[in-house]
């Protein structure tokens, strides 16, 4: 029976071995699946389950395997602010080019947006991307809201769990690219929103040294930060990093809100069930923790001593970034003339009336028309435009703006007088199919979507985004150029003048 059972062992072995579907990683073989122009291989676990006392650790590896493990349908999405989801969670995808042959290919590790509390890897189809760009592509989970960036006062990684998932998908990919075709020595870390702020972080981060090559920062700037009000009214002035001793108060606080306190307070706490947990999540909202050993300082302060890793970089944003967030503010109380000089006197106070004479609501289709522009202007564009001056002094860099204001809103709010424009993750669906859903292009957008792929996996392939056939794309240098993306025309602009950003420059402290 034993000599038996090694023989069948042995022959499923040999038909593993033989069948180009099947990987072997460090932890074990997977199996995934041809789909369309390319290859598969979903919900590969990248880390144990952070479950019952592992709730508030570092990721640890996973317990490894002998059978092969179905790699043909996603692993589960972390729980999300919205409802769904859980806690065993860390599974990353792997997207490599149907003809890749036994070439080393250049990687992309996609981090997914999602304000810290939303979204999962497994949403961002790169089939399409991974064909035309002739690149592997990873996209990874992470923990999100209260579980990826909670802290409490003694608690190893306080506020920083969801970024040492990060981590660790990135040193999985250096591991195990190899065995998929890809080239652990050529990676492009990258992501957009939270996954853009994620990139930035690790740019400055000391554990993330050698893990990429390049980064691509898509709205996502280490130097974004929102006066009172400016994100969503009545909320405090922030930025999308806080000091771990911020992080451990609100820890605190959110423990006694659970009845958890005293000597057992972590202990009480993960005892809970994740539903329970949930509703937390918006707390933990743009908490990503610095004074920690994974992020020893400010990523803003970072960029501004030159402290950071230097990897060749694409950063820009969209047009109209603000504009459905302002969009869910108009639609729950509509924004008026009156309601406008509020938001202005609440995040400007004295320079209020210098903000309103630059941004006067009768030059917009609406007062909430104007306050998008400013806030966009404000919090966005310009410290985007920042960031990359600061950037550019030390590494080369590549600044863009998507401008498609047709562009299908897969935010889906809408709001009367507040055309969406190029708002913030419209860019999205011209690099991936989202939820595996191919948007419906005009001809003209296909064609921009065709561009960016191309500069993006020209960047992933040699660092320089020039790809034949596409509008020259120079290097960003003291305030320009910067490329805007949109379907009449790609062409350079003048970004800092187009946002004001001389005139916010001179409003701040």
């Amino acid at each position: 029976m034993h000599l038996l059972l090694a023989v069948v062992t042995g022959l499923l072995t040999i038909i593993a071995a033989a069948d180009p579907l099947v990987v072997r990683t460090d932890a074990g073989p997977v199996h995934g699946k041809e789909s369309g122009p390319a290859r598969t291989y979903s919900g590969i676990r990248f880390a144990a389950p952070p479950v019952g006392e592992d709730r508030w650790k570092p990721p640890r590896p996973p317990e490894p395997w002998e059978d092969v493990a179905d790699a043909t349908k996603p692993g589960n999405i972390c729980p999300q602010r919205t409802g769904g989801g859980t806690e065993d969670c860390l599974f990353l995808n792997v997207t490599v080019p149907r003809d890749a042959g036994s070439r080393r290919l250049p990687v992309l590790v996609w981090l997914h947006g999602g304000g810290y509390t939303l979204d999962a890897g497994s949403f961002y189809d790169a089939r399409r991307l991974a064909d035309q760009g002739d690149v592997v592509v990873v996209t990874t989970n992470y923990r999100l809201g209260v579980f990826g960036y909670f802290g409490l006062p003694g608690l190893a990684g306080s506020g920083d769990f969801g970024l040492a998932d990060q981590l660790a998908a990135l040193n999985w990919t250096q591991r195990n690219i190899a065995a998929f075709g890809g080239d652990p020595r050529d990676v492009t870390l990258a992501g957009q929103s939270a996954g853009g702020m994620s990139t930035c972080a690790l740019l400055t981060s000391p554990a993330a040294t050698g893990l990429f090559h390049k980064a691509a920062i898509m709205s996502g700037s280490c130097m974004l930060d929102w006066p009172t009000g400016g994100l969503i009214p009545n909320t405090d002035a922030q930025t999308q990093y806080s000091p771990l001793a911020e992080t451990e108060a609100d820890g605190v606080a959110a423990a006694a809100r659970h009845g958890c306190t005293g000597p057992d307070t972590i202990g009480c706490l993960r005892r809970l069930p994740a539903t329970d947990l949930v509703k937390d999540h918006q707390t933990f909202a743009n908490h990503l923790t610095y004074h920690t050993s994974l992020l020893p300082s400010d990523p803003a302060k970072a960029l501004r001593r030159g402290t950071f890793h230097r990897v060749p970089i694409i950063s820009g944003g969209t047009r109209d970034e603000m504009r459905a967030f302002i969009a869910g503010v108009h639609l729950v109380k509509p924004i008026t003339e009156e309601r406008y000089q509020e938001f202005l006197r609440a995040s400007f106070g004295s320079r209020a009336a210098e903000v309103a004479a630059k941004y006067p609501s009768r030059d917009y289709e609406s007062p909430a028309m104007a306050w998008a522009t400013v806030t966009t202007d404000r919090s966005w564009a310009c410290p985007t435009a920042e960031g990359n001056r600061l950037l550019s002094r030390r590494t080369p860099v590549h600044a863009y703006e998507f401008d498609d204001k047709n562009a299908p809103n897969v935010n889906v709010i809408e709001a009367p007088g507040l055309p969406h424009g190029a708002a913030h993750a419209l860019e999205l669906g011209y690099l991936f199919e989202l939820h595996g859903k191919e948007l419906p292009l005009q001809p003209e957008q296909k064609r921009l979507s065709e561009q960016m792929i191309a500069y993006w996996t020209a960047f992933i392939r040699t660092g320089d985004p020039n790809a034949a056939g596409s509008p020259r794309w120079d290097s960003f240098a003291h305030g320009g150029p910067v490329l805007s993306l949109a379907p009449d025309a790609i062409r350079p602009i003048d970004h800092v003048a187009d946002h004001r950003c001389d005139f916010w420059a001179g409003l701040r402290p």
